[in-house]
């Protein structure tokens, strides 16, 4: 294991190249807190010339600079690399190198060639959107990265980062329920590495040629030893030990639930799901007779689909309440993207569900006449 100083000069000898892409410092060393809780390095193309952009952020707000090259960025790096942070995460176009410093305050370094084509040039001046998941980021080299596929992942790793405290735990255990080619999931572990967790992550699919395919984008990455995809049902995959964080993007109708039931179990801190096909309340409703005066609701069929979407996701949010989950409905990506934009996003409080919670579950299936396939997975 280096010696933190041998690690911090590599960083600090990167940070300096010219074929820096990206870097980023987050979390803290055991015992000490540094200035800021993030701080973000990227060269940018200015007018004045090539600069070295550094934004900071100390809990409450970004705080953007940019310095020369030469002395005025090498005081800057040396003043950033004196703060204990306890993660370190540089790309150039050559390689990426990640120090994290242990609770001994030694350091853990893991290398990886470069994961995709040269660097682009620096960017322009900053007036272009500013993603969470740089567009130039070898992901999108590997997976495909149209505009709309990068609006998406931005729009996901926005509501993942409303979603999670801005000091992650270490290890971050996370689980990808139904990951289908992945590709977020992978944002996900891109995302959340460059914040400084040190992520362990499962992706489970029903397909094993998915499983097969995900490896191998994984190994382009280079982080096959801390991401890995197993073939299983959302319901019986086995995900050891249980996980901090559950994804469940776009399962398709009950698989929803079984994933939303399997994070209950699991007791995970956080949790986001978009959920897909809503056919399980739909054919209920159909079976049965709409309350009054509400018949217009269901008479319908493309009526009595869209209410069903709704009805459905009101009750799964309502029995994660139920059981000790503060949850948000939000749109994560404009609908002119997709037309499955809705998030369950749930944060675990340990709550106890108050009277007027389950009484309000209670009115509302017993008025329609329906029993959620989240209530019978959690009952």
């Amino acid at each position: 294991m280096p010696a933190l100083d041998d690690a911090l000069a590599e960083v600090r000898a990167l940070l300096l190249d010219p074929d820096l892409t990206r870097a980023v410092a987050a979390g803290r060393r055991r015992g000490q807190q540094p200035s800021v809780v993030r701080a973000e390095l990227r060269p940018v193309a200015l007018k004045a010339g090539s600069r070295l952009q550094i934004v900071t952020n100390d809990g409450a707000r970004p705080y953007t600079r940019n310095v020369a090259p030469g002395a005025e960025a090498a005081a800057a790096v040396d003043a950033l690399l004196a703060e204990p942070f306890g993660n370190w995460h540089v790309e150039t176009a050559a390689a990426t190198v990640q120090v994290r410093v242990t609770k001994k305050g030694d350091a853990q370094v893991h290398r990886a060639g470069a994961a995709g084509p040269a660097a682009a040039p620096p960017a322009a001046h900053d007036r272009e959107k500013a993603y969470l998941l740089d567009p130039g980021d070898p992901l999108f080299a590997v997976v495909g990265g149209t505009a709309a596929k990068r609006r998406q992942v931005d729009a996901f790793l926005r509501a993942l980062a409303a979603t999670l405290p801005d000091e992650l735990p270490t290890p971050l255990r996370v689980v990808d329920l139904g990951c289908g080619n992945a590709y977020l999931t992978f944002a996900a572990y891109r995302y959340l590495t460059a914040r400084g967790a040190d992520v362990e992550l499962v992706g489970v699919d029903v397909r094993e040629d998915q499983r097969v395919r995900n490896t191998a984008v994984a190994e382009q990455l280079g982080c096959a030893d801390r991401v890995r995809f197993v073939a299983g049902t959302i319901a019986d995959a086995v995900v050891e030990p249980a996980p901090d964080l559950v994804l469940a993007l776009h399962a398709c109708d009950t698989a929803t639930d079984q994933a939303l039931a399997r994070a209950v179990r699991w007791d995970a801190r956080w949790l986001l799901a978009a959920p897909c096909c809503h056919h399980d309340i739909a054919a209920q409703l159909k079976r049965g007779a709409a309350p009054e005066p509400y018949a217009a609701l269901t008479r319908h069929a493309i009526l009595r689909e869209r209410y069903a979407d709704a009805l459905t996701d009101a009750l799964r949010a309502s029995l994660l309440r139920l059981h000790g989950y503060r949850v948000d409905v939000v749109e994560f990506v404009d609908s002119a993207h997709t037309p499955r934009n809705l998030l369950l996003r749930a944060r675990r409080t340990g709550a106890a569900a108050t009277d007027g919670q389950r009484a309000e579950y209670d009115a509302l299936t017993g008025q329609w006449g329906v029993t959620p396939a989240l209530e019978t997975l959690l009952s």
